[in-house]
């Protein structure tokens, strides 16, 4: 297993639930491009360990989700340096988005720049009453650079979109629930119980669906794939599941399911 200087990373082994903590409060854990290239490595440890089932992933302390990116890293780039820093972000992010793993985002705090496209990429959002979200690029001559102006889109619509991203306006969770940018908000000290919760009962039912359903959902936003064509084949392939086999079996017998991923 790889190790972290920027996250710190812990599995439940009795739940399968991976917390991933972004670590560097000092800097009220703003990304840097180390913090970037780890989400990714962490990421892909959690989608190839078969132990990881569920991801929350978090901010540390009670100020901050993640409160942007590492400004003064940022001012070293130029226009091909720039480039290559949002395809590597993309990159990292797309891995969240993409993954047949649910993923929850724990918003704690402020979630601005790239802690707003962070959270954005999971595939849930639950905010602290404390949160703050906001894609303020635009005050520093910039846009957003890691997804940012394509999942606001995606949650919030279009003219709601182009409001926070030429503003560079900050929401309250209230708002951004309201917005449908988040699924619910919550006491910042239940934050992470509900978030537990929520991952629990996606975990009790069956593995191979819950990937499947993600992916057809991710079809829907993607120009290059039929998203009913992917639904179809999606659901033709989970029937030829064991875990098909023991749903509609504990159905009848009128017993839970023990599904096995399978």
């Amino acid at each position: 297993m790889a190790t972290f200087e920027n996250l710190l990373y812990a599995l439940d082994s009795a739940t399968g639930i991976l917390t991933i903590t972004l670590n560097r409060p000092a800097k009220l854990n703003a990304l840097n491009a180390a913090t970037i290239e780890e989400i990714r490595e962490a990421t892909q440890q959690a989608l190839d360990d078969p132990e990881v089932r569920g991801i929350i992933l978090t901010g540390s302390g009670e100020k901050a989700f993640v409160a942007g990116a590492d400004i003064s890293e940022l001012a070293a780039l130029n226009d091909i340096s720039g480039r290559r820093a949002a395809e590597r972000g993309q990159e990292a992010f797309c891995m969240l988005e993409e993954s047949t793993k649910p993923v929850i985002a724990a918003v704690n705090g402020f979630a601005l720049g790239g802690g707003c496209e962070l959270a954005m990429a999971c595939h849930m959002r639950v905010a602290s009453e404390n949160a703050r979200f906001g894609q303020p690029e635009v005050n520093l001559g910039l846009i957003p650079g890691y997804g940012g102006t394509q999942r606001l889109t995606q949650l919030v619509g279009k003219g709601k979109a182009l409001e926070l991203l030429l503003t560079g306006d900050q929401i309250k969770a209230d708002e951004a629930h309201r917005l449908g940018l988040v699924n619910h908000v919550v006491p910042l000290a239940e934050l992470l119980p509900f978030c537990e919760q929520l991952m629990t009962k996606i975990l009790s039912k069956a593995p191979l669906a819950v990937g499947l359903v993600i992916d057809c959902v991710n079809a829907f936003y993607d120009k290059e794939m039929n998203g009913y064509q992917t639904e179809a084949n999606s659901f033709g392939h989970s029937f030829a599941s064991e875990d098909f086999r023991e749903g509609t079996t504990a159905f009848l017998e009128k017993r839970p399911a023990v599904f096995k991923g399978q």
